[in-house]
């Protein structure tokens, strides 16, 4: 990508930059005060004209100090300006207030990853999600505390997780039925909402969730609501079971922003159970955000920021991988790719794997 073939900065610009970088956390935590208290919001609301420290006051349950202090930090982050002694918002500003993205970066950022992230270098050197024990004690991975996290994480797990991909349904299942399809194996079912999307998208359909008790459970809650119990069944497995097996029977096997939870050792041991209960006539669709083949830089830095989310909180040992990996655990297993369409949704890539037979 040629976002990352040069150095772009100079010496000052860098020098600078490294000062963010150092006063990062700091400038998190104003921005989301600035934001969840109100100030953004009062200062937003004046238009250009603009609000003076005295004016802001009226408006915000804050002392002086509090809103002097919040103000003069955001004018450093960028999110504020100052003309006349009156506080104006930026563009950086309206984004951080106003953009549902951010909002959902910053909320999984902080009500998840945050107070994890001081065990960051202990997880790099241990291979583990050091962090996960300041949200859920006990666990080895996210994946199975998800059910019992605390509803504040549990939230922002969720919106960030459908944020990326629920955008993407409407746009991919077209794709999914331009053949005949009468069942789908949706392994990693989360939440049940492909599921739905499934059974709403196509009468006669059949739909397999597979994932783990726990989130089956909170599935099932969904599908019930909806009234789809009769077309969507459910396969408790731990895919990561050595003995583990997949069922049989079904024309489409779907895994969305599934395979990004595993090592790459882990997601060819899952590609090949997959492969062993395909045939001449199914297929396999794999939706993935990969960060090389994103369109603009920022996408791609979001991603490989996210990587270390997995390093750190989930499970030690995955990430948002490059494609050129994907392809090689998908070969490795015996698989291969026969189409690829990129940027569905905001940033995924949907990818279309048969068996791979011999002649």
């Amino acid at each position: 990508m040629s976002y990352f073939n040069k150095d772009k900065l100079s010496a000052l610009e860098a020098k600078q930059e490294a000062q963010r970088i150092a006063f990062g956390p700091f400038a998190f935590q104003a921005s989301k005060a600035l934001r969840d208290l109100g100030v953004l919001r009062v200062i937003e609301s004046s238009g250009d004209n603009g609000l003076s420290l005295s004016e802001i006051l009226q408006h915000v349950d804050l002392s002086r100090y509090a809103v002097r202090v919040l103000t003069e930090a955001g004018l450093g982050i960028g999110l504020l300006i100052l003309k006349e002694d009156k506080f104006i918002l930026t563009k950086l500003g309206f984004y951080i207030l106003n953009d549902r993205m951010t909002q959902v970066n910053m909320d999984f950022v902080h009500d998840v990853n945050y107070q994890g992230f001081f065990h960051f270098q202990e997880s790099l050197i241990e291979g583990k999600p050091a962090g996960l024990k300041e949200l859920a004690p006990g666990h080895e991975t996210i994946y199975e505390a998800l059910a019992t996290l605390p509803e504040k994480a549990r939230e922002s797990w969720f919106n960030f997780d459908h944020f990326y991909s629920d955008n993407s349904f409407q746009k991919v299942l077209p794709v999914i039925f331009g053949s005949p399809v009468q069942s789908i194996l949706d392994v990693g079912a989360n939440t049940g909402k492909w599921a739905i999307a499934c059974a709403n998208h196509s009468p006669d359909v059949k739909v397999t969730m597979c994932d783990l008790p726990g989130q089956l459970a909170q599935a099932r809650v969904q599908i019930d609501k909806h009234g789809l119990g009769g077309r969507v069944s459910e396969f408790p497995v731990d895919i990561l079971r050595e003995d583990s097996v997949l069922p049989e029977g079904h024309d489409v096997i779907w895994m969305s922003q599934f395979l990004d939870c595993f090592s790459e050792e882990e997601i060819v041991m899952i590609l090949r159970k997959a492969a062993d209960v395909m045939t001449r006539d199914s297929s396999l669709y794999i939706m993935e955000t990969y960060w090389d083949r994103q369109k603009f830089e920022n996408a791609a830095f979001c991603l490989q920021q996210t990587s270390l989310y997995f390093t750190c909180i989930a499970n030690g040992n995955s990430q948002m991988y490059h494609s050129s990996l994907m392809h090689k655990c998908i070969e490795e297993a015996g698989l291969e790719v026969v189409e690829e369409v990129d940027d569905v949704g905001i940033s995924h890539t949907l990818t279309k794997v048969i068996k791979r037979h011999r002649s």
